[in-house]
C-alpha cells in the first residue's frame, strides 16, 4: 500500500491568527542572532584596533586568526549538524587527537618516501578513523538510544585513551614534507591552505544543511522526530549519517592538525570541545535541535579567536579568553530559551519545517 503526495508545493501552512509557522519565526531569530553575533566581532575588532592598532590591525595577524580558526571550523561544521538534530558531540577532540596518532602511524609503515602515496595512506587511513569513530557514536545514540552526551563522553574518553596507548603518551611527528609544504603550511593564491579547506568545507556546510534534503531531514529531525516518522523520515538512520558526516570531518580535523603542527599534540586539544560547541552556540544553533547556521558557527568560532588574539597582544592573561567565552556560552543559551519561548507562542512544540512539509516525495 502506498501514500501519494502530490510533488508540487503547496502553500505553507500558518499558524492560528495567520502567523507564519513556529519554524518559520525560529529562523527568521537565528538570522537576526547571526547577524548581532558579526556586530559583536565587529565590535571586538575594533577595541583592540584601538588599543593595539600597529600590532593587531596588520593583515599578517588577521591571517594568524583565519589561521586558527581554520581547524575549529571543519569540526564546527560537524558539530552544527549534530546539534541541529538536538545531539551533542564531545568527542571531537579526541578523534581528532586519534585520527591524527592513527594516520601518522600509518605513514610511519609505509616507509621513508616522503611522496604523495605516503600522504595518501595518511589521509585515508585519518579520515577512515574519523568516520568509525562517528559511525559508532551514531548507532550508539540512534539504535542503542543511549543519550548522545553520554555517548560522546564514551568515546572521548575511548579515543583518547587509545591515542594514548598507542603513542604511550608521547606525540608523534611522521608526515611527509610534501603534505607538511602544500596543506600544512602552503598557499593557493596567497590564501593559507588550511583556509581554503575551511573554506571549502564551510561552503559545503551552508549548501548541505540549507539547500539539500539531507539538511531539510537533519533539520526536520532536530524539530520533531516523531513527525517525521509519521511521514516516512528514517530517523534513525540520518543521525547514523549525521554523526558519521561529523566524525569525517574529525579526521579531516586530525590529518589539518598533524600537517600544521607536523605533531599529533595529544595534550593539546583539551578546550577544543568548549571552543566549537561555544561557537556553535554562539553562532545561533539552537541546542534544543531543529534550527541552526554554519555561517553563524563560522562568526561564532572567530571571537574566542579574536580575543585569544587580541588578548595576547595587549598582554592580559590568556585565562581571562576563557572566561569571556563560557559568558557568551551562557548568554547565547539565554537568548536561544527566550528565543523559542517567543517562537512558540500559539503553539505547544515546533512543527516540521515548511519546505519538507511542501516537497514531501511518495512515501510507501
Amino acid at each position: 500500500m502506498s501514500i501519494q503526495v502530490e510533488d508540487r508545493v503547496a502553500p505553507a501552512p500558518e499558524s492560528v491568527g495567520g502567523k507564519p509557522p513556529v519554524q518559520q519565526r525560529l529562523r527568521a531569530a537565528v538570522r537576526a542572532q547571526a547577524l548581532q553575533i558579526v556586530l559583536v566581532w565587529l565590535g571586538i575588532v575594533a577595541l583592540f584596533g584601538v588599543l593595539a592598532p600597529g600590532a593587531f590591525l596588520d593583515p599578517a595577524n588577521f591571517r594568524n586568526i583565519a589561521i586558527s580558526v581554520s581547524i575549529l571550523a571543519v569540526l564546527g561544521v560537524g558539530t552544527t549538524f549534530i546539534i541541529v538534530t538536538g545531539g551533542i558531540d564531545l568527542s571531537m577532540g579526541s578523534v581528532l587527537v586519534f585520527s591524527g596518532v592513527v594516520a601518522s602511524m600509518a605513514m610511519e609503515r609505509t616507509g621513508d618516501g616522503q611522496g604523495w602515496g605516503v600522504a595518501a595512506v595518511g589521509a585515508v587511513v585519518a579520515l577512515g578513523s574519523g568516520l568509525g569513530w562517528g559511525l559508532l557514536n551514531g548507532v550508539i545514540v540512534a539504535k542503542l538510544k543511549v543519550p548522545p552526551m553520554i555517548t560522546t563522553l564514551g568515546t572521548f574518553g575511548a579515543a583518547l585513551g587509545l591515542a594514548q596507548v598507542l603513542t604511550g603518551g608521547i606525540d608523534l611527528r611522521a608526515a611527509p614534507d610534501v603534505l607538511v609544504d602544500t596543506l600544512g603550511f602552503g598557499a593557493l593564491a596567497g590564501i593559507p591552505s588550511l583556509v581554503v579547506v575551511a573554506a571549502v568545507v564551510v561552503v559545503g556546510g551552508i549548501v548541505l544543511l540549507h539547500h539539500t534534503r539531507f539538511g531539510l531531514h537533519t533539520s526536520a529531525v532536530g524539530s520533531n522526530p516523531e513527525a517525521c516518522r509519521r511521514v516516512g523520515i528514517r530517523v534513525d538512520r540520518q543521525l547514523i549519517k549525521v554523526y558519521a558526516m561529523a566524525g569525517l570531518l574529525a579526521g579531516l580535523a586530525g590529518l589539518l592538525n598533524l600537517t600544521f603542527f607536523r605533531s599529533t599534540t595529544i595534550a593539546g586539544h583539551a578546550l577544543t570541545n568548549l571552543d566549537v560547541i561555544a561557537g556553535v552556540v554562539i553562532g545561533g544553533t539552537s541546542l534544543f535541535g531543529g534550527v541552526g547556521t554554519v555561517f553563524g558557527t563560522l562568526v561564532g568560532l572567530l571571537i574566542p579567536a579574536t580575543l585569544r588574539n587580541g588578548f595576547v597582544i595587549i598582554g592580559v592573561e590568556p585565562y581571562w579568553q576563557q572566561v569571556v567565552v563560557g559568558a557568551f556560552l551562557v548568554i547565547a543559551v539565554y537568548a536561544d530559551q527566550v528565543r523559542r519561548t517567543a517562537a512558540a507562542r500559539g503553539g505547544t512544540r515546533p512543527s516540521l519545517p515548511a519546505r519538507l512539509l511542501r516537497s514531501r516525495k511518495d512515501v510507501r
